[in-house]
């Protein structure tokens, strides 16, 4: 399960909290414009816009959870277990496996509308990556500089929601999770008014008590509301410190920390990393669960020109800064 996020202040922000009870030594990976994008059954790109972003460390093909391209679009895949369902091959269609999608659309897109146009003619294929590495039941939240979209193909087909809170989850689809925020319209960070009764002198015996009702279990659902909450009335400077450090505690809000979900075999679902992309300044930040000083990896440091791709092993180790 996992949350992503969008946020803005004088800079433009997107990323996530990956959660899983396995990490399978992801990597940050610069995708440069001449590396050969290999497709199964739609035209290979040769020459495509760079991409950064997190990817599974087991397969030389960019396996991105979450990436941001040259231009600022961002892409991140999450847990849709139950509701995603992928096609059968139709041949009047671009058939794009779920495993492609992201540097398929990011190759090629430079902004949400440029996505929509090539939505309308994608079918998600029921293509595995190999026998060992299956496809995973995902949905998608892409956003610009401007705007977000969710992305969830279903049995009854493809479905591509405006999104004006910029957060998604997990399951269940993304209509029932933004109508389940009219459950939570009394919510505010300000103290609120007595208006239990007029004959009783209630007292307003603690700060915060504007949030009593906002969710604070592990569901995909509470952490929808939640993190929607937290983000919308986050207020934070302008710079980019304070920026990438109001992301991350928007984020650290629904992270999910190690023995508190119990998916069996004495595994726990955990935030395995947490994200942070600066879409104009093309820069993608990290840190992980057992190390929480943020990292850093900037695209257009990089050889954007080459051919191979360029991987940097997610930092796990907890940096310390000692001072005596």
């Amino acid at each position: 399960m996992c949350t992503s996020i969008t946020y803005t202040t004088k800079d433009h922000y997107f990323g996530r909290n990956f959660d899983y009870e396995i990490s399978y030594n992801e990597v940050v990976s610069v995708t440069p414009r001449n590396y050969l994008l290999n497709f199964r059954k739609v035209k290979n790109l040769e020459n495509h816009y760079a991409i950064i972003g997190i990817a599974a460390g087991i397969a030389d093909y960019p396996l991105y959870y979450d990436a941001m391209n040259e231009k600022g679009l961002c892409i991140a895949g999450l847990n849709f277990s139950g509701y995603a369902h992928y096609n059968e091959y139709k041949e009047e269609k671009e058939n794009v496996s779920p495993f492609e999608f992201i540097p398929y659309i990011l190759g090629q897109c430079a902004t949400v509308d440029e996505a929509k146009n090539f939505l309308r003619n994608i079918n998600l294929v029921n293509i595995n990556y190999s026998d060992s590495l299956p496809l995973s039941p995902l949905h998608w939240l892409m956003a610009d500089k401007e705007k977000s979209i969710v992305i969830e193909s279903m049995e009854d087909g493809l479905h591509i929601y405006d999104n004006p809170v910029g957060v998604l989850t997990n399951n269940p689809s993304f209509d029932y999770q933004l109508f389940n925020l009219n459950n939570y319209r009394s919510l505010s960070s300000r103290t609120p008014e007595n208006t239990f009764s007029k004959d009783l002198d209630l007292k307003a015996y603690s700060r915060g008590m504007g949030g009593m009702g906002l969710p604070g279990d592990l569901s995909s659902s509470s952490r929808f509301v939640k993190a929607v909450f937290t983000k919308l009335n986050s207020v934070s400077g302008t710079s980019e410190d304070e920026s990438i450090s109001q992301f991350f505690h928007i984020l650290s809000s629904v992270e999910q920390q190690r023995g508190l979900c119990d998916v069996g075999g004495e595994k726990y679902e955990y935030t395995v990393y947490s994200s942070c992309c600066n879409m104009d300044k093309g820069i993608y930040y990290y840190r992980t669960y057992d190390n929480s000083q943020i990292t850093a990896v900037d695209m257009f440091k990089e050889n954007l020109d080459g051919k191979q791709i360029i991987k940097y092993p997610i930092i796990e180790h907890q940096q310390i800064n000692y001072v005596n």
